[in-house]
């Protein structure tokens, strides 16, 4: 196994830099087909989300393969790679399934715990299957991934630990009240009917808003989502569909606002809010600009840069340079922007009677959330799952061989039998057949031990040497070993989620 991840998330790289970087699902597509046009790459997956892209990859090669997965992200994100190198992370082989089960825990998240990275990382598997960018190696290690992430779930209480974005954002706009008794009778508008614009719906209907209305690009989305929001047994909410085009119109009624998008440009600008409020707003007012002076250009070296704390101390002065203070006066209208990169302007946060929660000050608020002890819990199934996914690995990689030993074994018995033939013609069926069965219970007999222990050191760090020494010892076919190979990565019944 040469797994490598490239990537950068809201841990290691300031929200400006993930928001310029981030990936349009048509992009992604194209990236995993360049990264496996590559040289170095054999397989590759894209995890991409509003805190993440990582650039999953089984690399020949671990130097030639950085080198690549980096430029081939700088190239797809648009960000220059002198500039995203200082924010790129590496982990190789064990390290990088450590990192992948960790995020499917929640306990790389943004807010520790939360289970929406779940079914990303499903997506992120079925655009490598779709695309058939996703291997045996991919295939099983976000299929194990996935497993994870629900056993940690449901053996611990890591839920406790953590909240959705949305529940999260929703606090941050009711600034320390009950979410209840501050959601109580007012009116929401969502803008987007996606997975987490949906989320943000149910969850203000949850809450006890008198009013939701969506609005989306697409009609027959935000049709769809209002319809599932008055199902039978629902929460009963009052709530409709607009145009895009009417929302200039339902910013003058609504008390909160949440939007979450793929537009590549602001659906709400500063202008637009203050004129829903009947408020001036100085065109000439431009957020400060933050300039961050890269630690060095290495990403060989860029693991202990992170861990030694000067990237967190970066990315709170990249908060403090860039976030706006808040406008004064009581709250008119709260405006929750999860999108990546950023729906509403920052320069919103300026105007009289408006509180904005983003995902850049998402995050410095959750820097200081307290952690459940669950977290520990949870750090000991990862670790224990990645020992076992390692060792199954390993073993994995030495079975193509054992079935060429005794694929080959098998031939010498025929041709032994078939010799047999020759030399005593006048065997009955009955002694023919004893003979045979004999003859294949002494060969299955001596190869049963060697076979099983060297499985069983395979599986054990440092155990890969088994596999080329016992194709030494038994002289094997590396034809027949590859052929063994393709046909157990040709199962169709194999790695599909």
């Amino acid at each position: 196994m040469s797994l490598l991840v490239v990537g950068l998330s809201h841990r290691s790289a300031p929200v400006s830099v993930l928001e310029r970087a981030s990936l349009a699902a048509e992009t992604q597509a194209k990236l995993l087909q360049d990264t496996l046009a590559a040289e170095p790459a054999a397989e590759a997956a894209v995890l991409a989300t509003c805190n993440r892209i990582e650039l999953y990859a089984d690399v020949d090669k671990f130097h030639a393969g950085v080198a690549e997965l980096s430029t081939l992200l700088a190239q797809h994100s648009g960000v220059g790679l002198d500039e995203l190198t200082p924010y790129l992370y590496v982990h190789y082989e064990d390290r990088a399934v450590h990192h992948l089960f960790s995020v499917a825990c929640g306990l790389d998240s943004m807010v520790v715990g939360e289970g929406q990275i779940l079914g990303q990382i499903k997506d992120a598997l079925a655009l490598g299957q779709e695309i058939h960018t996703a291997g045996r190696l991919l295939n099983d290690l976000f299929q194990q991934a996935l497993r994870v992430g629900k056993r940690a779930h449901s053996e611990t209480g890591i839920d406790r630990a953590g909240q959705s974005l949305v529940t999260f954002g929703l606090e941050q706009l009711a600034a320390g009240a009950d979410v209840a008794d501050w959601a109580r009778g007012k009116r929401a508008l969502v803008i987007g009917a996606g997975s987490m614009s949906s989320l943000a719906a149910a969850t203000l209907a949850r809450t006890g808003v008198a009013e939701i209305v969506v609005a989306n690009r697409t009609r027959a989305r935000a049709d769809r989502l209002v319809e599932i929001l008055g199902q039978p047994g629902g929460t009963g909410v009052a709530a409709h569909a607009v145009e895009m085009a009417a929302v200039s119109d339902e910013l003058t009624r609504a008390d909160v606002v949440v939007s979450c998008t793929g537009a590549t440009g602001l659906v709400l600008t500063a202008e637009a809010v203050a004129g829903a409020l009947g408020l001036a707003f100085d065109t000439a007012y431009e957020a400060p600009a933050a300039s961050v002076p890269a630690p060095h250009a290495d990403p060989d070296r860029h693991a202990a840069w992170v861990e030694n704390g000067t990237a967190g101390t970066v990315r709170q002065a990249v908060r403090r340079a860039t976030v706006p203070a808040q406008g004064a006066g009581p709250v008119r209208l709260a405006l929750l922007d999860l999108a990546m990169p950023r729906d509403i302007d920052g320069a919103t946060a300026r105007l009289d009677g408006v509180r904005l929660v983003d995902i850049e000050s998402l995050a410095e608020a959750s820097a200081d959330a307290p952690m459940a002890a669950d977290v520990d819990q949870v750090r000991t199934i990862v670790a224990d799952e990645v020992a076992a996914f390692g060792a199954a690995q390993r073993a994995a990689h030495i079975t193509p061989t054992v079935v060429a030993l005794r694929t080959m074994a098998a031939g010498v018995v025929a041709g032994e039998i078939a010799r047999l033939d020759g030399r005593l013609p006048d065997l009955d069926e009955k002694q023919r057949a004893e003979i045979t069965q004999t003859v294949r219970r002494v060969v299955d007999k001596l190869l049963h031990a060697p076979t099983v222990r060297v499985k069983q050191l395979a599986s054990e760090p440092g155990g890969a040497g088994y596999a080329d020494a016992l194709r030494e010892l038994f002289d094997l076919d590396p034809q027949t070993v590859a052929a063994v190979s393709r046909a157990d990565l040709n199962d169709p019944n194999r790695g599909r989620s």
